[in-house]
């Protein structure tokens, strides 16, 4: 094996594969490339630079690839890449027409819409089919003001995995609900000392339970905290 110096500035700065004159090549490489990647930026259009979906981040993770290994391989033919670059956003095109005309094509490329909570009671089924976790989801609400599930009439999870929340008005009375401060949740019990709105700290459910050790009716769980009414402030 051949011996290396530890911090030779030569064979860190230099490449013994290509004379000192290889780096205007490089350049001229990062110019073409670079204009490459805005123009199949271009194609995608606005969607391409906001919240990606797993679709729009194959593919600019493809341009990625391609376009970062021509800019200072000497043995990546820049016609090559030129190509990926016209057949990537080519087929982004034929995958945004497909799924305008079918739905079941686009859920299954891009995702569908679920919703989350609807009524303050979380969908544990679509819950855990989608692998999230009750740090995450109250993390969400809590960034936008909400206290306890009550004050939430449905909660979407778009395509993107950005969260859509709609409230009650605040007009209308409150409705009990499960608190999501984290200090609260760690007092939960399931044995319920004096009868109560108690709520499910696994789906949601509010119900009145006596002073017993009761389970859900929704989830089959048996860990409760009491229902919070406070009204959302705006």
């Amino acid at each position: 094996m051949e011996q290396i110096t530890p911090f030779d500035w030569h064979r860190m700065l230099w490449s013994e594969d290509a004379p000192p004159a290889f780096l205007w090549e490089v350049v001229l490489r990062c110019v073409i490339t670079y204009l490459l990647v805005l123009g199949a930026l271009r194609v995608t259009g606005r969607r391409g630079v906001r919240q990606l979906s797993i679709f729009e981040l194959s593919i600019i993770l493809a341009l990625g690839s391609a376009g970062g290994d021509a800019m200072f391989y000497q043995d990546v033919p820049l016609l090559h890449v030129a190509v990926v670059f016209v057949v990537v956003p080519t087929l982004y095109l034929i995958f945004n027409r497909i799924t305008e005309k079918s739905v079941k094509f686009s859920n299954w490329l891009e995702g569908a819409t679920i919703c989350l909570i609807e009524d303050g009671v979380i969908d544990i089924e679509e819950f855990r089919k989608h692998n999230l976790t009750y740090k995450e989801l109250f993390g969400e609400l809590r960034q936008r003001q909400v206290e306890h599930l009550g004050q939430v009439r449905k909660m979407y999870m778009e395509a993107t995995g950005e969260i859509s929340v709609f409230f009650y008005p605040t007009t209308e009375p409150v409705r009990p609900g499960l608190p999501i401060w984290p200090e609260v949740l760690k007092t939960a019990q399931a044995h319920v000392t004096e009868p109560g709105s108690y709520a499910c700290t696994e789906c949601g459910r509010v119900v009145e339970l006596p002073a017993a050790t009761s389970v859900c009716t929704g989830c089959h769980q048996n860990c409760w905290v009491p229902a919070c009414t406070r009204q959302r402030e705006t």
